[in-house]
């Protein structure tokens, strides 16, 4: 990259917490946050969480319309603007995506008009895709550009992708970006469950990602958002740089598989990288979502990029499953922590070497139908 790009700040709400040191309280402790809601494993937010939530639900007559992707995008970007010490003056440009948007109200929307045979008066305005963005914008009083988009798992990372060409551009240097999901409804989860890619087994860690001997899927589904604040140049606020950033596409075989070595990883992962030695990468923060073909193809691409030399492998998604489109941006703040504090967060099943430090993380993303995103950060 011609001019490196600050992350000035990183905020989420997950089954995780919302607190930086929750968030990192968790990680450590090497459980899992899953639970079961008609014998269906999820990932859902903490009790707390939920109360923030409706704290903000509240607060406004207007949000009470609201789907819940909206208001977890809202409470994480007005504490990620807050961090970075932004002002609405400044005119940040925003761009937080969905994989599947408002699920829930979606799904009351339809389940009303199958029952009345008639649509309610606000249900198109509030299950839009730009209603994320939008509202976001509205809550936030900025008048920069505002865009919203659905490029299923690797949402939030290609949001990340949008920001840092927007501020290449000139047209601004302030970019909020991230992605939120809700999808822990009937409907999305049957989704899940009709590709038999959703796990079954009780087992110490029910989301077996990176466990390259598992013989079942076992990817679970996850409510989160996450929000970061980009700024040009170099930053004396900032958590970390984007040293590289990559993107890959592949033609479709099957609407929902990636290729056996996964090509379009291997094309944003060498995006991404450019001119850095592939050994300056201490860690692979991977996309893995508990899938036996999905894992694999992933790390079939690492072996192809990084040959004898593969850097320490991790995921958060034994510890909370999947949340779509949000997924990428947790991953960022994964990779973030570790790079600040200077800590591995392994995985308990998977036998390889830790590094000794950690200077450069790589972080994968793809979406159904091999649309990938890589970023590198540094400290």
């Amino acid at each position: 990259m011609n001019q490196p790009i600050s992350i000035t700040a990183i905020t989420s709400i997950s089954p995780l917490g919302f607190s930086k040191e929750t968030v990192w309280k968790n990680y450590t402790s090497k459980s899992h946050f899953f639970s079961k809601k008609e014998n269906i494993f999820i990932a859902e937010l903490s009790h707390e969480a939920k109360q923030e939530i409706e704290k903000l639900r509240r607060a406004n007559t207007k949000y009470k319309q609201l789907d819940d992707s909206v208001l977890f995008g809202i409470f994480s970007a007005r504490e990620a603007v807050k961090q970075a010490g932004w002002k609405s003056s400044d005119n940040f440009g925003i761009n937080i995506g969905s994989s599947r948007g408002a699920t829930g109200l979606f799904e009351k929307y339809f389940e009303s008009f199958l029952d009345k045979s008639k649509a309610e008066t606000l249900s198109s305005p509030t299950t839009t895709l730009g209603n994320i963005s939008s509202w976001i914008a509205h809550d936030l009083q900025t008048k920069g550009p505002e865009i919203s988009h659905s490029i299923t798992c690797s949402t939030a990372l290609h949001a990340m992708l949008n920001g840092v060409a927007w501020l290449h551009s000139g047209m601004c240097d302030k970019f909020l970006v991230g992605g939120s999901e809700a999808p822990l409804t009937p409907f999305t989860i049957a989704q899940m469950q009709a590709l038999k890619i959703y796990a079954r087994k009780n087992d110490e860690f029910p989301c077996r990602a990176l466990d390259f001997n598992k013989t079942e899927n076992t990817m679970i589904l996850s409510e989160a958002a996450a929000s970061a604040c980009l700024e040009l140049g170099e930053s004396k606020n900032a958590l970390a740089y984007i040293e590289g950033i990559g993107y890959g596409t592949e033609l479709l075989e099957h609407n929902a598989s990636l290729s056996t070595n996964a090509d379009c990883f291997q094309r944003s992962m060498s995006m991404a990288l450019g001119n850095i030695n592939p050994d300056e990468i201490d860690i692979i923060v991977t996309h893995t979502p508990g899938t036996i073909k999905g894992d694999l193809a992933e790390f079939n691409a690492i072996n192809k990029i990084f040959c004898n030399k593969i850097p320490s492998l991790t995921t958060n998604k034994i510890q909370v499953g999947h949340s779509l489109g949000a997924s990428g941006l947790l991953s960022i703040e994964m990779a973030i922590l570790m790079l600040n504090h200077q800590i591995f967060i392994d995985i308990p099943y998977l036998e390889q070497s830790h590094p000794k430090k950690i200077s450069k993380i790589m972080i994968n993303a793809v979406g159904f139908g091999g649309n990938a995103v890589s970023v590198i950060l540094s400290k």
